[in-house]
């Protein structure tokens, strides 16, 4: 556990087979890179727990699930080997994500940008609420949602990413995010979502320990390109962090 604001906190604890991961920090649930970090760690722990049939993923508050990336440390990119480790912490999550053992279901009660998108899709199952908006904000400041692309493919498809990614300035719904497979279900309120997530996770608890590792084998079938892939990507979005136009684009949003 922590409970450095700064730097966001993260809270795991495992109770009737359910390990629980909750995340968060003061700028809308934002990920600075201890913090990408630290989830890694969990998620690793977790994977290892024999006390831990399931993990739940879910952040802070009421309402953004994540702001994506930490904004103050994109800023702070100077030179492509910076560049390419920022994006590298997405990459590391969702590596992290898709070697855990246990199926990992998603709480997601408010909005959503770039990265966090990515970790929505690579939930093995995502809960949510009518306010769980998405959107992937990244190529109207000059670069794109690469290094989480390959998850949101694999979960909602090319169609899905297209959509998202070239409308960046363009909120999806939790339904059309429903409709494309990023959320299994979607409820009208937080109660209403806890209630589900409850329910939901019990039941999944209750299955045979074995068999749900073999299940999430079986879900991440096909995938063994990721690891030099993200991080190849994480190099493409770190080179054009430094181009002139989202440097300006950056300035932009610093200054409103």
């Amino acid at each position: 556990m922590t409970t450095d604001r700064a730097d966001g906190s993260l809270y795991t604890h495992v109770q009737n087979g359910v390990a629980t991961i909750e995340f968060g920090h003061p700028a809308s649930n934002s990920f600075p890179g201890v913090l990408l970090e630290r989830l890694c760690k969990a998620l690793d722990e977790c994977s290892e727990n024999p006390e831990a049939r399931i993990v739940i993923l879910k952040s802070e508050g009421e309402k953004a699930f994540c702001a994506g990336a930490s904004f103050d440390e994109l800023l702070a990119v100077t030179d492509a080997e910076s560049g390419k480790a920022f994006f590298s912490g997405f990459a590391n999550v969702l590596l992290a994500m898709r070697r855990c053992k246990k199926p990992i279901v998603g709480r997601v009660q408010g909005k959503t940008v770039g990265g966090g998108v990515g970790i929505i899709a690579a939930c093995d199952y995502a809960l949510a609420t009518e306010a769980a908006s998405v959107k992937l904000s990244e190529l109207s400041i000059g670069i794109g949602p690469f290094v989480i692309a390959p998850a949101i493919e694999r979960k909602a498809g090319v169609g899905a990413l297209a959509e998202m990614s070239l409308a960046p300035t363009e909120w999806k719904t939790a339904y059309w995010a429903q409709e494309k497979g990023l959320f299994a279900k979607v409820l009208p309120n937080i109660a209403e979502l806890d209630k589900e997530m409850e329910l939901f996770t019990e039941k999944l608890a209750s299955c045979n320990p074995e068999a749900l590792v073999e299940m999430k084998k079986a879900l991440w079938e096909g995938t063994p390109n990721w690891d030099p892939l993200v991080y190849d990507r994480a190099a493409v979005s770190g080179r054009l962090v430094l181009s002139d136009f989202t440097k300006n684009a950056l300035e932009k949003l610093r200054n409103k």
